[in-house]
């Protein structure tokens, strides 16, 4: 068995088969512990499967989350307690933490190791690496895009630039003067920040904009922060106030929201490369690990020869579009009326006074403990 990509779906999905007692070899092209763009906030929802698979998360100190709070890009802030909450984690230290588990369980985990290609024969992949390698089944968890992507021309490779697909990520870690408890979301024009409490006193700040803000600020960030995500006065106050802790920010471009497919020249595909869930909703960690354990299972129906390989892709395909489906759709609904000005300012006016309405949306992207 091979998984491409050692993020959190990856990672966890190679934890689980190695208990399974199957043979795991993970590429994973950086080397642990590194830092990616992500919000760093989990819905509890995970909380039970992280720690069945060995991760102490009160040891790690994670912060839990009970609060959450938006603003429009004008400043008008709703705030509301999370029907179900989570807890905020960096990537550094919570995929560094899987990739120990998962060395520890058996994985040989080649890190420093990009995959070039993939191809499926009689049967079988191979995989072309540092070397050459032959699988019975392979599973990709390579992101939200990768060169892999490309070289197969994926559809969302292939769509024009639209409000879907030219999206910017950019994340600091930060000390800042702010509730442990609360996840933050601070609109502005064509974009939205999102604040959360992970380990060690910190806070992560990841914000997502469209690529015409950056062009807009002549390509930097720190003109785009001054001039568009400082309009906003809660924002505002945070970027001035707190102290940055990387030198340059990690950014990330041409993020995409596309419809992606579960399944991908026989691949099981996880994570983000199956289809992402708009960041605002703060939940696509937490998909990305339930999305594991659905491919974990078809995986293990097809290699104790109770299905066939086409019956996998269908029960997998299946069993993702019914988790994640009707998740992904609504944040899409709902992001499109943020970050938009008036249109921000009103939607909040109206849901404000409706505290059962905002739980209810939040449901709608988010699941049940798995």
């Amino acid at each position: 068995m091979a998984i491409i990509g050692g993020g959190l779906a990856g990672l966890t999905l190679a934890i689980q088969l190695a208990n399974l007692k199957y043979k795991v070899v993970l590429f994973e092209k950086e080397q642990y512990p590194f830092h990616k763009v992500c919000g760093e906030y989990i819905s509890l929802e995970s909380w039970d499967f992280l720690q069945s698979l060995g991760v102490d998360l009160d040891a790690l100190n994670v912060s839990i989350i009970t609060k959450l709070q938006v603003s429009s890009t004008n400043g008008n802030l709703l705030e509301q307690f999370l029907p179900l909450g989570g807890f905020g984690v960096s990537r550094y230290v919570l995929d560094n933490k899987l990739a120990q588990l998962a060395k520890a369980s058996g994985v040989v985990l080649l890190e420093n190791t990009k995959v070039n290609e993939v191809q499926f024969s009689d049967n079988e992949f191979s995989i072309d690496a540092i070397k050459q390698y032959r699988s019975k089944v392979v599973a990709g968890s390579f992101g939200k895009r990768s060169n892999l992507d490309i070289k197969w021309k994926r559809p969302f490779i292939l769509t024009a630039k639209n409000k879907l697909n030219n999206y910017v990520g950019i994340k600091y870690h930060i000390k800042a003067d702010f509730p442990n408890d609360t996840i933050a979301l601070h609109n502005f024009e064509n974009g939205y920040c999102g604040v959360v409490k992970i380990e060690q006193e910190k806070y992560c700040l990841c914000y997502l904009t469209t690529a015409a803000n950056l062009e807009k600020s002549n390509g930097s960030i720190k003109t785009m922060e001054e001039n568009i995500l400082a309009k906003n006065p809660l924002l505002q106050k945070i970027i001035a106030e707190s102290k940055k802790l990387y030198d340059t920010p990690l950014v990330i471009s041409q993020i995409s929201f596309e419809k992606k497919s579960p399944v991908e020249n026989h691949l099981l595909m996880v994570g983000d490369a199956a289809g992402m869930i708009t960041p605002l909703c703060g939940n696509g960690m937490s998909m990305a690990m339930h999305g594991s354990k659905l491919a974990a299972i078809a995986i293990d129906t097809f290699l104790k020869g109770t299905i066939s390989r086409t019956q996998m892709e269908e029960l997998y395909t299946k069993q993702w579009n019914a988790q994640f489906g009707k998740r992904v759709k609504m944040g899409r609904r709902i992001q499109s009326l943020l970050g938009k000005g008036t249109i921000t300012s009103l939607f909040i006016r109206l849901v404000k006074p409706f505290p059962a309405f905002i739980n209810f949306l939040i449901r709608q992207t988010h699941g049940k403990p798995f």
